[in-house]
């Protein structure tokens, strides 16, 4: 029995020399120094979403599209059904959207507007188009800041996962919509977001939703994100509290500081 004893912690030692073979990579996706796939670029969605996150017929003002959300069903709670449905009713004045505010996490992802990844070992920045919005998604390590905390893009820690980028999102406010057709969440939405290279110019993006104060069940989100290759193209500057009157914007700007 000592001599079988030893042979194995013999073998188990030669093992342990033995180097395992690296994660399967995916084939044919840019990547970084250190190996991890390279997602920066300016990309864009060319989906309908932002009215609308599920299947939907032409409105005045929002074309017809096909819906993101996974089963096409977000699971409500009965009260929460019925005030989407007052949400619906009142969107053009309602939806925070409209009076400037910021589209939040995950709306501000697929708004009908180009945005910029930038990486770096410590961090993954996104530059939007849309209201110069700006997304910090740290990747040092270290955790979510002791709650409860409500901000507007919530915070965002972000791990490789294999060649998926997978980002954790907590401490949201209330004030924003998944889109204009009046889908909402509280201030207990908790995000988990992938992001993956499908080929050079293509990043799908998959987004699990849980909220136990407005929703039954977690539910999901996929779409695509295209690479816009242009020669030039940049993220310009779309202000909306520029658009407004003065008189608009400084009675917004008012609202979102309180």
């Amino acid at each position: 029995m000592r001599h079988r004893f030893t042979g194995s912690i013999m073998i188990a030692a030669m093992l342990s020399l033995v180097p395992l073979p690296a994660p399967a990579q995916t084939p044919g996706i840019p990547r970084m120094p250190d190996g991890r796939p390279n997602l920066q670029g300016i990309w864009q969605v060319l989906n309908t979403a932002a009215w609308d996150i599920q299947d939907h017929s032409a409105r005045v003002g929002v074309p017809a599209g096909q819906g993101v959300v996974i089963g096409n069903e977000i699971p409500y709670q009965p009260w929460a059904l019925a005030k989407k449905h007052e949400n619906f009713a009142a969107r053009e004045t309602a939806d925070p959207e409209t009076k400037g505010y910021t589209p939040g996490v995950p709306r501000m992802m697929y708004m009908p507007f180009p945005f910029q990844i930038f990486q770096t070992p410590g961090q993954m920045n996104i530059a939007f188009e849309y209201a110069r919005g700006i997304r910090v998604i740290h990747t040092d390590g270290t955790p979510h800041p002791r709650g409860p905390l409500n901000w507007w893009v919530g915070d965002s820690r972000g791990r490789w996962d294999g060649d998926t980028f997978v980002v954790d999102v907590v401490h949201f406010t209330d004030q924003t919509w998944f889109d204009r057709a009046g889908n909402f969440h509280s201030e207990a939405l908790h995000l988990v977001e992938r992001y993956t290279l499908d080929g050079p110019d293509h990043l799908r993006y998959n987004v699990t939703i849980e909220d136990p104060k407005v929703f039954t069940r977690p539910w999901q989100m996929n779409m695509l994100f295209y690479r816009r290759k242009e020669p030039g193209v940049r993220v310009l500057d779309y202000e909306p509290f520029l658009l407004m009157t003065e008189e608009q914007a400084a009675r917004e700007r008012g609202k979102a500081a309180n």
